[in-house]
């Protein structure tokens, strides 16, 4: 099943944030056209280890290594050189638009603009094109221009301040998780605009800023009540308003969840507990709230009896939710991942069969068919004579003319 299949992106895209939204679209079946610099390339390929040929090593061993993180970022999508700064470049660049449906950046705000081919320019040549630019703070506002990575957008939008141990620092999430998000934003928008075109004919910009899309996400939340109670936003691995959180058994870690008077009965009957049912101050959700100390001290005192297998056990029969918290490790050896195709093999193209790493997967199933098997990442460049001479009719002696001009 390929739902994109009728769809081409013309993708300008580095690092994180707008390689994972073209591979998204890549993964639903839309040809992906990644157009990189000449020599160069995404700055990512310079980030090893690098696989290849000769394994997976700390240094390129032949000229088809490619780095393991652009490996992961960039699978089923089509590499092309273009010298966006050069006038035959920039009209390449221009041709290509107008047989594309998507362009998609995450460049410093302006900078395709300002060389000439921004929104406004490609709209001229393709007045239906869904042309889409991500960015740390957005293309407008006093923020616009500040460079930002995923950790300060962690930083300035507040998800820091509402992380961590209660009295202790402000805490990143352990992964890049504004670069991974916003990115899901920009596909189901970009997918929106299309549709909105089918209906119109015509095109639109669309303004995806990485730290709009943490605050709007952290809001689902009622942190403006916790701000004005006085109580404290970082809680750690406890729930602010309860005793769901994290507790401590016998010989591992577990996350329990209770939030209703039903699930705190439940887990009352799992424990042995009565009192727990008994006690005025756990007698309803209100009033754990406001005793979530004392309540999180007698679960704990209570759990901290048992072993992890036994307290895990005893939950589940009582359908109290639970689960036992595992480390990476052993996550990527669970064969559930593997079966389902939420984590895949990592592949080069340029390379039969896969190289050492560990590849993410789509993880939603489709009862119409499967999406389609992905290529590996390309080596850069790898698809100029295809592109080049399907959507603009160049020959390989025009290709080769263009590379010694360093156009290409």
């Amino acid at each position: 099943m390929e739902p994109l299949k009728d769809i081409r992106v013309l993708c300008v895209t580095v690092y994180l944030a707008g390689p994972f939204c073209a591979m998204n679209l890549a993964r639903l079946g839309a040809e992906v056209i990644k157009v990189e610099i000449p020599a160069g390339g995404d700055p990512v390929r310079g980030n090893g280890p690098f696989a290849g040929p000769k394994g997976t090593n700390a240094k390129r061993q032949t000229d088809s290594d490619i780095s393991t993180r652009f490996l992961k970022r960039t699978q089923g999508v089509k590499s092309v050189t273009i010298d966006l700064k050069n006038p035959k470049g920039k009209q390449m660049f221009l041709d290509l638009a107008k047989e594309c449906d998507v362009v998609l950046e995450n460049l410093a705000p302006g900078s395709l603009r300002r060389i000439g081919v921004g929104y406004e320019e490609v709209a001229k040549v393709n007045p239906g094109i869904v042309y889409c630019s991500i960015s740390g703070y957005g293309q407008t506002g006093p923020y616009a221009d500040k460079p930002a990575h995923d950790p300060q957008i962690q930083g300035m939008s507040g998800l820091m301040d509402i992380n961590g141990e209660a009295g202790g620092p402000p805490t990143k999430v352990g992964f890049y998780v504004g670069d991974l998000v916003t990115p899901m934003f920009a596909c189901y928008s970009i997918l929106a605009a299309l549709r909105e075109k089918e209906r119109t004919g015509q095109g639109q910009y669309l303004d995806v800023s990485m730290m709009d899309t943490l605050v709007s996400l952290m809001f689902m939340e009622n942190l403006e009540e916790t701000i004005a109670d006085g109580q404290p936003l970082r809680t750690g691995n406890i729930s602010r308003s309860g005793p769901t959180g994290l507790y401590q058994t016998k010989n591992g870690d577990l996350s329990l969840t209770v939030t209703s008077d039903d699930q705190w009965g439940r887990l009352s009957r799992a424990l042995e507990a009565p009192g727990l049912l008994e006690d005025p101050r756990f007698e309803n959700y209100a009033a754990r709230t406001v005793n979530v100390e004392k309540a999180r001290e007698e679960i704990q005192r209570l759990i901290g009896e048992f072993t992890l297998e036994g307290a895990l056990q005893r939950l589940e029969e009582h359908d109290v939710p639970c689960a036992p918290v595992r480390t990476a490790e052993q996550v990527m050896g669970d064969r559930h991942f593997w079966d389902r195709g939420s984590l895949l093999p990592m592949l080069h193209a340029a390379m039969d069969g896969p190289v050492e790493g560990v590849a993410s997967g789509f993880p939603v199933k489709f009862s119409g068919g499967d999406l389609p098997k992905l290529s590996g990442a390309p080596t850069l460049g790898m698809h100029n004579k295809e592109i080049f001479s399907k959507l603009l009719g160049l020959s390989g002696q025009d290709i080769k003319r263009l590379k010694e001009e360093n156009v290409v």
